[in-house]
């Protein structure tokens, strides 16, 4: 794979087309979409004309997603409900796609049902899935208004939608309504989506492209700025539908030659974030992750280049509060700690971080702390030795435990990310994570659990569950016209029914041992108020920085953190005497 620097790229005379960058419903707004936003500060630094949008913030779309989750809330018995907002994206989402695909209302129904089922292993009938499906159609009635005055307002040449997931059926009848109202636009389909769900290697992918061969003219895979310039630029065969990495001879981007993200097209003070990032892909292999297979080689900025855009942005745009999507930060944390102790002014960051030696030393949490590091986000997935080993994890349960405790004494909020189910897991493995919960439920600021989910290609351990023939489809072979993408399983234990049971139980854990997994502000703010009593070092709560840049106000206090000296008894073992300290 080779680096290309951003600035040795020259474009050609005529490449003046306007592009049309959009992030459609449903996607999480905590941050601004980093993704179009990196793409408009690179296009426009070659002289293209860039708009953005995203429409996650659209008050239409969080009041009707709201009404789905509630509707199907009051579907579901109280003891199967889990984390209902997280995997109930499966069933709004494949719910989303049916709609728009359907041909017999019957088999539309049933398979509506079929995903309640394989989510909530729970029966709802036919009233209502109707009920749910109206919700739907409001949604897509309001998106077709919606799309057609962007459309007319921005008039571009070029509309390119960055697709994840949980945005793949909304983006699909985007494009389409784009084809119908104006056959003359390009239409362009990138994004984390083909990592795994539409992997180019998959059966998914190749029936996708048929599928939408009228109203997807190309489709890019993997990092999209030099492939999307060179497609602008005329520089990739027009007959070539899919372009990868190797359309453009492995050439990846050089980050440190990149300019900063560019978010002045979004109404910033919507989100409680602003979003960056320090590297691309990841130095690791977790076999049930896609990053490596999506990123390809591991790059980082440097720590000075990393200080110099966060304060470029803080001056821009007054946030104090980051959240950086890097796979990890673990190979840049300490040097960009130090550095940003150095600067003139104060950010705080949020950011996935390994378990690791470095984050086992508390001396190392204090430093990240004093330089600005406001919240990690840990996946530990398994309290389960054998569990983390299967995942080739490469890290022990005393090590989770080391970091979780300085991480946590330090002040950071510690979000920790969990997999339930992975192939193998026994009860023995899974009580294991329900006692390493209980032992640290004072340390661990967020527990946000996720079943595991196979894909057929994508992962990094694909191929040896398919080499074993453990993989089955999902759902009925008619549901593929609806849905587009199949869904695969694994054939062995725990079974998917066992797995979501477990995931129920991991939830009411939580809430027995008062541990958080909030959705909702008002459930951070409850989640923030619990760390503060807990912590004497403990961040400011994500109010106060929201408050703090509504009103022009500079928070300072990491600065101040120092380490806590706690005072020991002069006496042993005897609960009857006074401590001295």
């Amino acid at each position: 794979m080779s680096i290309v620097n951003s600035n040795h790229i020259q474009c050609k005379p005529g490449t003046n087309k306007k592009v049309l960058l959009v992030l459609l419903p449903f996607w999480s707004p905590q941050i601004p979409p980093l993704g179009i936003a990196c793409l408009k500060s690179f296009l426009q630094g070659h002289h293209i004309k860039v708009k953005t949008v995203d429409v996650n913030i659209e008050d239409e779309a969080r009041k009707i997603l709201k009404n789905y989750y509630d509707t199907l809330e009051g579907y579901i018995p109280v003891d199967k409900i889990g984390n209902l907002r997280n995997i109930g994206n499966n069933v709004l989402y494949n719910h989303m796609m049916a709609h728009i695909n359907y041909k017999k209302e019957t088999e539309y129904i049933e398979l509506v049902k079929i995903l309640v089922k394989k989510t909530f292993f729970t029966t709802i009938d036919a009233r209502q899935v109707i009920q749910l499906s109206e919700i739907v159609h409001d949604f897509y009635q309001w998106l077709e208004k919606y799309f057609i005055d962007l459309l007319a307002k921005e008039m571009p040449d070029v509309l390119g939608l960055s697709v994840y997931r949980g945005t793949l059926p909304a983006s699909v009848f985007a494009f389409r309504l784009t084809r119908q109202k104006h056959p003359h636009i390009k239409t362009v389909m990138g994004g984390p989506i083909f990592s795994q769900s539409l992997d180019i290697g998959s059966p998914n992918f190749e029936y996708f492209l048929e599928r939408t061969r009228d109203f997807i003219d190309k489709i890019i895979i993997g990092e999209g700025e030099v492939l999307f310039l060179r497609y602008l630029m005329g520089e990739l065969p027009e007959s070539q539908r899919v372009y990868t990495l190797k359309s453009t001879d492995e050439a990846a981007l050089d980050i440190r030659s990149a300019a900063a993200p560019d978010f002045s097209d979004f109404d910033t003070l919507f989100y409680p974030y602003l979003s960056v990032y320090v590297s691309r892909s990841c130095p690791f292999q977790c076999k049930f992750c896609a990053e490596t297979v999506y990123w390809g080689k591991y790059r980082k900025k440097s720590a000075a280049q990393i200080v110099e855009e966060l304060m470029k942005l803080y001056e821009k745009y007054r946030f104090q509060l980051f959240l950086m999507c890097d796979s990890l930060l673990n190979p840049v944390i300490t040097n960009m700690s130090k550095e940003l102790i150095r600067a003139d002014k104060v950010v705080y960051w949020d950011g996935y971080l390994r378990v690791d030696k470095e984050v086992c030393n508390i001396e190392n949490t204090i430093l990240w702390r004093q330089g600005g590091f406001y919240r990690t986000r840990l996946g530990i997935e398994s309290g389960s030795q054998r569990v983390l080993d299967l995942i080739n994890k490469k890290v022990n349960i005393e090590q989770i435990k080391s970091a979780i405790s300085n991480l946590a004494y330090a002040g950071i909020k510690t979000t920790t990310y969990w997999i339930i189910g992975y192939p193998g897991e026994t009860e023995e493995d899974f009580q294991q994570t329900l006692d390493l919960l209980e032992e640290f439920k004072d340390d661990i600021y967020e527990a946000d659990c996720n079943p595991f989910v196979y894909f057929l290609t994508g992962q990094v351990n694909s191929s040896q569950w398919i080499q074993m023939n453990k993989s089955v489809p999902l759902y009925p072979e008619n549901a593929r016209d609806m849905l587009m993408i199949q869904a695969w399983g694994l054939d062995c234990y725990p079974p998917r029914e066992v797995t979501y049971k477990r995931l129920n139980r991991f939830i009411e854990h939580c809430n027995a041992l008062g541990i958080h997994n909030p959705y909702s502000l008002h459930d951070i703010y409850k989640a923030d108020e619990h760390w503060k009593k807990m912590h004497k070092n403990a961040v400011p709560n994500q109010l106060e920085f929201i408050q703090a840049r509504d009103n022009n106000i500079y928070i300072s206090e990491s600065r101040n953190i120092k380490k806590i000296t706690f005072g020991k008894s002069v006496f042993k073992n005897n609960d009857n005497v006074d401590w001295g300290f």
